[in-house]
Parts: C-alpha cells; structure tokens; sequence
C-alpha cells in the first residue's frame, strides 16, 4: 500500500514468489495486530534452479518478531507466514545446487543472500544486492539490504520458516548442512539468527580481552552477546534491563546487572567507572521506550523509533569508545544525541548479522563445548499453539526466554 502512494516499485523478482506443489502445510500467519493464525497454505515447491525446499522441525520466535506482532513494521500483510529462524531437512533442490543433498538437516540463515554481487564476496551478507527488490526500502534508506524470510514486504516478502515447509532461494550460501548429530534442533535453530547476530555485536563493538562492556538488552541477544564478551576475555560485563528473571539469566553466566527501574544506568557507571565503559552493546531497539517523552511522540507518530537506550548507551561509553547497534531500528528519531557522539569521539556501528560469515565457525565451537546456550531455551510448543507462544513471549513472563515451536509433529 505504501509503495503504492508513493509511486515505487514492488518486489518482482522471481526469487521472492514460490511456486506452489498443490499440497498443503500448516503455517504462522500474520492476522493484525497483536493476532497470529495457524493455517494451511499451499505448500512451496523448487521454483529456480538454486532453490531447495526444507521440511522444518523447529523454528523459534525472536525479539524482532515482536514488531511484527505489533503491527510496527511497514509493508505487512495478513497472510504472511511469519519466522526467519528454523532448521530441517532437505527435501527438494533445484538443478544447481550443489552443497546439500535431499535428506540433509541444514540450518537456514534469516538472511537471505545471493553469495555473488560485491556485497556478499566480501562477506557483508545482510547488505546483499540481489535478494530484495522493495521499492520502499530503496526510497526510505537510500540503499536496499538484503531479504528477510518472514520480516514484511519491506525486506522482500519472502514466505518464512515457521510452517512444515520453507522454500530457501540461493540454497548453496543460505543452507549450513550438519552432519554432528549430537546437537539437537533446539542448539541448531540458534544458528539461523542468535548466535551470529550476538557474535556480530561483539565483532562491531570490537569486544576484546579486558574490556569493561555493558548490554543494554537482556533478551536472547543481549544475553547471549554478553555471554561471547566473556568468552572474549571482558570483565565487567554489565547487563541493563528490568525484568528480574533476565537479570538473574544475566548473572547465572557471570555478568553484573543493572535494573533500569531502581537505579540509573549512567548514574551507577558513572561511580562505579568514572571513565566510562570501553565498549557498549544496544540490543533493545527502537520498539521500546523509558522515557514519557519517546513514549508520547511514538504514540503521536511524531517519531518512528525511540531512542531512550541508545541514548544512555552514548552517555556511558568512555571517550573514544565504541558502540554497536544491534537491537532493530526503523526509521527516524528525535533528541539524538548527536553532540555527544561526535564530541566524546565515539565509533558507531550497527547492521544486521552476517550469518554466513559466522555460522562455521560458532558451530566448530558447538561442538567442541566451548558455548553452550542451552540457557537461552525456556518453552517449547507445538506449531499449531503459536498464537498461545507469541503472547508468552510477548509478556515476557514465566522466565520466558526462548521459544522454540516444532512442526511435522503429525503424521504424513
């Protein structure tokens, strides 16, 4: 509708729109706001030479879902099947594909990726330049990024993972195939969007030996970065949040924490470390605001994004120090601290994950048991109870942290 007002193009390349076997599958989708289906949709088949078709087993809800539950992201649809994190088994692949065979159990990037313009030979997956075609995204950034499954027709429109089926395009760079059998679906699903995204933040923020990091975050991503930060030597690491059973998740693996509402974040650094932090993470995004000031202008449309966190983010970064953006934002924001930044010489980098860079590498760690985040994974359900799982997830209460909902639960 959007693209349609302001005169743009919309996705039309061929990648994006499956063809349809004719059979059924039961899939997530997307009915408004705040309201997610299960139904059966037809089933996606091979549509381009590069593709395969998985039949997932699990798949998870993640933090940036939550904006699409809200009915805060542009360009969504009811009807599209939601998901951008699964893993599952090979069923079908297109004439040239030539990394994974029928019968595999891969894991899916959420990025999508062509593995062959400029972005992506130089490893800077999630800018890829083949993979989407959103006018709006074009139009609003200047540049477009690469596709999302799942994420709205602002990355694409791509069909997502949480259903029995998933089509994947360019299957040879977005399919990792896994051959260890002892890690379980629950450990592999983390491999299409946490751990490479928390590994990334870290790669931003140029997280090293010593370095006193704080998280602001501490969802899945938050904790799960911090959780690398230590693996890469940093001490303190700090974790900023207010929901008590994801403080004690952040101090069960060695963090401090802070409770944004008892005591103030820039406040307590500021005492504690008059210097400032080394390097700082933004896990939490645009979607949420502390201040009654973001609050108000959100809900009067006068700002896209609220910026509460990243903004206490620069307050408390050391002079020269980093920051990594990691946490999902839209589109414009007021009260920038803009001076601050530029004055106190902070380096800023933000992006979403390139999983394809990452994922070898976190899985030789796997399974050599040098990461476990099993911690992570709290509440399991079946595909069909998804609307039930979104709104855990979405109140955050019952220690929820991950979930994972399994599909191909009955019988064929």
């Amino acid at each position: 509708m959007i693209q349609e007002i302001l005169g743009l193009t919309k996705e039309t390349s061929t990648s994006t729109q499956p063809i349809y076997s004719g059979d059924m599958m039961k899939a997530v989708l997307f009915g408004g706001n705040k309201c997610v289906e299960v139904k059966e949709v037809p089933r996606p088949k091979v549509t381009e030479p590069n593709d395969a078709v998985i039949k997932v087993l699990a798949s998870t809800i993640c933090g940036s879902d939550l904006h699409l539950y809200h009915n805060a992201i542009p360009e969504m649809k009811k009807g599209d099947i939601l998901g951008h994190e699964c893993v599952g088994i090979v069923v079908a692949i297109g004439s040239n594909v030539n990394t994974i065979k029928n019968g595999d159990r891969v894991v899916v990037s959420s990025v999508i990726a062509c593995g062959q313009c400029e972005n992506c030979k130089t490893e800077s997956f999630s800018l890829c330049d083949t993979t989407n075609s959103s006018g709006l995204m074009e139009w609003s950034y200047g540049q477009k990024t690469a596709g999302l499954f799942g994420y709205s027709h602002l990355t694409g429109g791509y069909p997502g993972g949480q259903a029995e089926y998933l089509r994947v395009p360019f299957a040879d760079i977005n399919c990792l195939p896994i051959s260890e059998e002892k890690l379980s679906n629950d450990i592999l699903v983390l491999l299409s969007d946490v751990l490479p995204t928390s590994w990334h933040a870290c790669e931003l923020a140029e997280i090293s030996n010593e370095m006193k990091v704080g998280i602001w975050g501490a969802g899945p991503i938050g904790l799960m970065t911090a959780r690398w930060a230590l693996l890469r030597g940093a001490s303190p690491v700090i974790v900023v949040d207010k929901i008590p059973s994801r403080l004690e998740a952040a101090r069960s693996i060695g963090c401090l924490t802070i409770n944004y509402e008892t005591q103030d974040p820039l406040k307590v650094i500021k005492e504690t470390y008059p210097r400032g932090l080394d390097a700082v993470v933004d896990c939490v995004g645009f979607r949420y605001a502390k201040s009654w000031t973001h609050a108000i202008e959100r809900t009067l449309k006068m700002e896209t994004d609220s910026i509460d966190s990243l903004s206490e983010c620069i307050y408390c970064v050391k002079k020269g120090g980093n920051i990594a953006i990691i946490g999902d934002y839209l589109g414009y924001a007021n009260h920038f601290p803009i001076g601050a930044m530029m004055e106190k010489g902070l380096t800023v980098r933000g992006g979403q994950l390139y999983c394809q860079k990452y994922w070898k590498k976190i899985l030789d760690m796997l399974v050599s048991n040098q990461v476990d985040p099993s911690f992570l994974i709290t509440h399991h359900y079946n595909l069909e109870e998804a609307s039930e799982a979104y709104k855990l997830f979405d109140e955050k209460v019952n220690g929820v942290l991950k979930v994972i909902l399994n599909a191909n639960q009955r019988e064929e």
